[in-house]
């Protein structure tokens, strides 16, 4: 089994910071892309920031310029700094992460749980 975890959520002001973690846990041969997404009531999933094992990273436009991603690969982790956040970056931010299982040859997409942020104004 492979498990995606989530924490750092929480209440912060406009304006305000916080930082988002994900460990991924189970029996991992190798991890591809890591990212995050989010899902605000009514709205569809979208993407927040996505990293490559080499580092490569993009960002969705609301985002850029305010949040950065970073991973390390040897703890397999991926983190989110969120800065001057909005009161639109209220939604839960969800952990994805492509990983190859030991003993297969495919990577498959895993998701965690998702972590509240919510901003007020």
């Amino acid at each position: 089994q492979v498990q995606l975890e989530e924490s750092g959520g929480g209440l912060v002001q406009a304006g305000g910071s916080l930082r988002l973690s994900c460990a991924a846990s189970g029996s991992i041969f190798s991890i591809g892309v890591m990212g995050w997404y989010r899902q605000a009531p009514g709205n569809q999933r979208e993407l927040v920031a996505a990293i490559t094992g080499g580092g490569i990273t993009n960002y969705g436009e609301p985002v850029k310029g305010r949040i950065t991603i970073s991973r390390d690969n040897a703890k397999k982790t991926v983190d989110l700094q969120m800065n001057s956040l909005k009161p639109e970056d209220t939604a839960v931010y969800y952990c994805n992460g492509n990983i190859r299982r030991l003993g297969t040859q495919s990577f498959l997409e895993y998701w965690g749980r998702g972590t509240q942020v919510t901003v007020s104004s």
